[in-house]
């Protein structure tokens, strides 16, 4: 996910400052740069990654080499404008020792920004200042991979339309395949967690859940009304404990590991997707069905309750409820051909059965 960090230091009155700072957190934005005579009356409004020259910030801004070597204990952010080859360096070098790179480059000279993308991609994460949402979608998409984050300079509603951006441009986009139905069974009592989120799926949303982690199956949201139960937006019946669900960044998790302020991805049946946070991680003890299905001779299944409400989504993207699930059905699927170790893909051989 790209970061947005907001710039509030620039302006005389304080006001017109904590303006910036309450639209930054009600955004969900990453970090303020601020005054250091703002840092506690920014905490006072609400939790966020303070950036500040002082010593009392989260990030302490520097902008020299010996400032950094100096810091011990705290995150430090190196600050330059760039105006020349000399300047381009400098940051390259202090991006080798400090946490962050603030690269002022507001009069766009893009083949620096790139050198400097290049060189120290993963070494420190590069934060580039800029004015408007176009010049960030520039910073954040330069040399395909972009910088890590953007510093904005601007007013309250520019803060939105960024934040909107960088949603829409972080978003990841999974290939999902319809997978044959080949068994439906009983298998007796299970500990199932229904993932409970704080925010509402829409219809055709779900989480993707499987008992191998390389293939995963689209499991549909109780957004759907029942005449047996109400409707709850924001819940998704996943399956027993030890399965399998796919988070932001590609990884797996298990579902007994699921927590509140933990991160699920949420998944059409176009394959497109959003992060969600956990509210809520309900286990309780319930009938399963085993649910097996194959794709190109490989077999895939999952464990899910046994009751009418639980639902995967078919190939045309419509809810399908295991009460009523039989071989030959097709359903969406997200299937890899790499296996996993603690979550991460690797590539070796793994075999789930």
């Amino acid at each position: 996910m790209k970061e947005l960090w907001v710039k509030a230091d620039h302006l005389d009155d304080w006001n017109k400052r904590k303006k910036l700072v309450t639209t930054a957190l009600e955004s969900g934005t990453n970090a303020v740069l601020v005054k250091d005579e703002d840092i506690e009356k920014v905490r006072t409004l609400g939790k966020i990654l303070v950036v500040a020259k002082g010593n009392d910030s989260d990030v302490i801004i520097a902008d020299s080499i010996d400032k950094i070597k100096k810091v011990s204990g705290k995150k430090i952010a190196f600050y330059k404008e760039i105006k020349s080859k000399e300047n381009e360096r400098e940051i390259a070098t202090a991006g080798k020792i400090a946490d962050f790179v603030i690269v002022n480059a507001l009069d766009w000279k893009i083949i620096p920004l790139e050198n400097l993308i290049a060189e120290l991609k993963g070494k420190t994460k590069i934060i580039v200042e800029v004015k408007d949402v176009k010049d960030a979608k520039v910073a954040l998409e330069t040399l395909e991979i972009g910088s890590d984050g953007v510093l904005l300079k601007s007013d309250a509603g520019e803060i939105k339309k960024v934040r909107s951006m960088i949603d829409e441009i972080s978003t990841e986009k999974l290939k999902l395949i319809p997978v044959k139905i080949t068994n439906v069974k009983p298998v007796g009592m299970g500990d199932r967690a229904c993932i409970d989120t704080c925010s509402r799926f829409n219809l055709g949303e779900g989480l993707l859940v499987g008992s191998q982690s390389n293939a995963l199956f689209l499991v549909h949201s109780e957004t759907l009304e029942s005449e047996y139960v109400a409707s709850r937006p924001f819940r998704v019946n996943a399956g027993p404990v030890h399965a399998y669900v796919l988070v932001p960044g590609g990884k797996t998790r298990y579902l007994s590991e699921i927590s509140a302020g933990d991160e699920v991805l949420a998944v059409n049946s176009n394959g497109e997707t959003r992060p969600l946070i956990v509210g809520r991680s309900k286990i309780e003890k319930r009938p399963l069905l085993l649910v097996e299905a194959s794709s190109e001779g490989k077999k895939i299944k999952t464990l899910l309750q046994n009751a009418e409400t639980i639902c995967l989504v078919d190939k045309n993207g419509k809810a399908v409820s295991v009460a009523k699930l039989k071989p030959g059905d097709e359903v969406l699927a997200y299937i890899e051909d790499v296996g996993r170790h603690f979550g991460m893909k690797v590539k070796e051989t793994v075999e789930e059965k």
